[in-house]
């Protein structure tokens, strides 16, 4: 009898101590889940503070493309960038910067790629690849170096090549990031693999087009990106195939109407599968 009263004590104990543990976590939790909500309204407003908007968007392509482009600032630290630089310097820097490109849609760069990585770095690119990807990436990790003069021109990527997302990692420059619509009834590439693709440029209607697309700013509607140095942008479906996509050259390197010094710049970029 005496084991069984000391057992029921016990229980009541414990019980009451489990009540009162509950009761003071439970503002605890909602501390937690305060903090994460405000977390969650700072990052959209880093986001959105990343992203300037210009002519009249369609309400529903807007909000398709803030789920289709996204900016992760500082995705990687000050170390970490040092240790991807140093892993590709001493290769990029034997390479001369060249100001002709196959399809003309690069000017003064130097690009390789890179399977094998450094055990730090592949856990970085790793982490790309959890974030950006919902599967596997190519193994070939394409390293794109910008020299301070170099430009990207407006371009869409194919789908030929890639699948339907393209994230970079932005080492040594901050750099602006220039989507402006295309027109997709003339470059006919609304989704992976519906891309007609021509065999050379003019050989059919519109192929020119499809070949460098022109994508004027009047009576359009566009965004510029900020990307900051040591940022991750990931870029698909509709961001990919229905907008040209160039990085501004330093005289037109502005932001909201400020300058945005660019320099040399070494894009990491990852892609999946067609």
């Amino acid at each position: 009898m005496v084991v069984y009263f000391q057992f029921a004590r016990n229980f009541q104990n414990n019980q009451i101590s489990s009540e009162m543990i509950i009761q003071n976590r439970i503002p605890l939790i909602g501390h937690i889940l305060r903090r994460c909500h405000q977390q969650a309204i700072e990052i959209n407003a880093r986001k959105d503070n990343l992203t300037a908007y210009f002519g009249k968007w369609p309400e529903t392509e807007q909000k398709e493309f803030r789920q289709h482009m996204r900016i992760i600032a500082d995705f990687i630290s000050e170390p970490e960038e040092q240790q991807l630089h140093e892993e590709i310097e001493p290769y990029m820097s034997r390479l001369r910067y060249e100001f002709d490109h196959w399809d003309d849609a690069i000017h003064g760069f130097r690009e390789t790629e890179r399977k094998k990585w450094f055990p730090k770095n592949r856990e970085v690119l790793e982490r790309v690849r959890q974030v950006a990807f919902d599967g596997a990436i190519m193994p070939y990790v394409h390293i794109l170096d910008l020299a301070p003069d170099g430009v990207i021109k407006p371009h869409v990527d194919s789908t030929r090549y890639c699948g339907n997302t393209i994230s970079g990692i932005s080492l040594l420059s901050d750099s602006v990031m220039r989507l402006v619509r295309t027109d997709e009834q003339r470059y006919q590439q609304q989704s992976p693999g519906t891309a007609t693709q021509p065999t050379s440029q003019g050989s059919e209607p519109d192929a020119a087009y499809r070949h460098q697309p022109e994508a004027p700013l009047k009576n359009n509607f566009y965004a510029d990106i900020l990307l900051p140095r040591r940022s991750l942008y990931i870029m698909s479906h509709t961001a990919r195939y229905n907008f040209t996509h160039e990085i501004l050259s330093k005289e037109h390197s502005q932001f909201r109407g400020t300058l945005v010094p660019k320099t040399r710049r070494i894009s990491i970029i990852c892609r999946n599968e067609p």
